[in-house]
C-alpha cells in the first residue's frame, strides 16, 4: 500500500508554524516523500509555504470552538477521505483532528497523546502527561524522537523566490539601505515602547547604518506604527501596516537586517536567513533555542522567567540594543 501522509497543526500563530517546520520536513523525509498540511487560515502558509518541495497540498481548518466544533469536525472528515490518507501526525495534543481521523477510518493516526487525545491514536507510544510543560517545538522533537523519526536540521528555514512579491509590493523597494524593526506582537507585554524605537533609529541613522526603516506590523496594531512616525517627526519610516504577508516578506528580503520583539515576523525572519536580532524581557530565551535569532536582553535578565507586564521592557534601553547590533553587523 502507498503511504500519504497528512500533517495537522491548529495554532494560529505564524511564529508557531514556523517552529514546526523542521518537524514537518523531518517527517516528509522520513517517509521520502511530499506531505499535505492542514492548518488554520491566519497562518497564511499556502503564501509562506509555496516554495517548500517537502510540503505537497496546503488545507485550511479553523479549528473553532463551541457550536462550530462538529462543524470543523466533520470538514476534517471530509478533506480525510478525499486524499485517503495512510497516516495522520498530529503536532499539538488537540482532540479534533485525532477525532475525525478515527471517523474516517484512517488506520495511522499518531500525536502526543497528552490527554484525551490518546484515546483517539492508533499507538501507544506517546508522550506522558507531564510534557505539557514543554513548549510547542519540544513537544514535537520529543514525539519524532520515540517513533524514530530523525530530525537532520532543528532549525527553521524558508526557502523562497520574492520575485513575484517584489513585483506585487514595488513602493516598498526604495533606492538605499533598508532595515526592518518588528514593532508588534499578539500579546502586548513583549512590545518595546515606540519611543525606544524611535531613539534606535536615530542612534542607527547617526552611525549612516540605514536609509530607510521598514515598520513591520499588523494592520490591527497600524497605530504602533504611525505614533512611531508621529513622535519622530522623520521622514525614513515606512509604514508596511497596511501590508499583506506577501508585502511582510517583501520587506524583510529587502532589509540588511531586522530588529524587533519576540513575534512571528522575527521567526520569520531568522527563517528567510536575513540578521535578526530579538528584543527579549518579559518571556524566556530557551522556547527559542533552535533558533538563528541573535538575542538582546537588559542586564540581569534571567531565562525562564515570563512576566506580563510591558512596563518591564523599559529595564533594554536603546543605548543596550544601539551597542549589541553596532558590534555585530557587518
Amino acid at each position: 500500500m502507498n503511504k500519504k501522509i497528512c500533517i495537522v497543526y491548529t495554532h494560529h500563530k505564524l511564529g508557531d508554524l514556523i517552529w514546526q517546520l523542521p518537524y514537518i520536513k523531518a517527517i516528509s523525509e522520513y517517509y521520502n516523500q511530499s506531505v499535505d498540511l492542514i492548518l488554520r487560515e491566519k497562518t497564511q502558509a499556502k503564501k509562506i509555504l509555496k516554495n517548500e518541495k517537502y510540503i505537497n497540498n496546503i488545507n485550511y481548518n479553523n479549528f473553532r470552538k463551541g457550536i462550530f466544533y462538529w462543524i470543523d469536525v466533520w470538514k476534517l472528515v471530509q478533506i480525510y477521505n478525499q486524499n485517503k490518507y495512510s497516516h495522520v501526525y498530529i503536532l499539538d495534543k488537540v482532540n479534533k483532528p485525532a477525532i475525525a481521523a478515527k471517523i474516517a477510518g484512517i488506520k495511522n493516526i499518531i500525536g502526543p497523546g497528552i490527554g484525551n487525545q490518546k484515546k483517539y491514536l492508533t499507538t501507544d507510544i506517546f508522550l506522558n502527561d507531564d510534557d505539557w510543560k514543554l513548549n510547542y517545538s519540544e513537544q514535537s522533537k520529543k514525539l519524532l524522537k520515540l517513533h524514530k523519526v530523525n530530525l537532520n536540521n532543528p532549525y527553521p528555514q524558508l526557502d523562497f523566490d520574492t520575485k513575484e512579491f517584489n513585483q506585487r509590493n514595488s513602493d516598498l523597494l526604495l533606492n538605499g539601505r533598508k532595515i526592518a524593526f518588528g514593532v508588534d506582537s499578539f500579546e502586548d507585554y513583549k512590545m518595546w515602547y515606540e519611543e525606544d524605537f524611535v531613539k534606535l533609529a536615530e542612534l542607527l541613522h547617526k552611525k549612516n547604518m540605514f536609509d530607510y526603516v521598514y515598520l513591520v506590523c499588523g494592520p490591527d496594531k497600524s497605530h504602533i506604527a504611525k505614533k512611531i512616525i508621529k513622535i519622530s517627526k522623520k521622514n525614513y519610516f515606512i509604514d508596511c501596516s497596511k501590508k499583506d504577508l506577501t508585502g511582510v516578506i517583501t520587506a524583510i528580503k529587502n532589509s540588511q537586517f531586522y530588529v524587533g520583539n519576540n513575534s512571528g515576523p522575527l521567526n520569520l525572519s531568522a527563517a528567510l536567513g536575513v540578521e535578526s536580532f530579538g528584543l527579549i524581557v518579559n518571556d524566556a530565551i530557551s522556547e527559542l533555542k533552535y533558533s538563528k535569532i541573535q538575542f538582546i536582553t537588559p542586564k540581569n535578565y534571567k531565562d525562564n522567567t515570563w512576566i506580563r507586564d510591558r512596563k518591564n521592557m523599559k529595564t533594554l534601553t536603546p543605548d543596550t540594543v544601539f551597542n549589541f547590533i553596532e558590534n555585530r553587523v557587518k
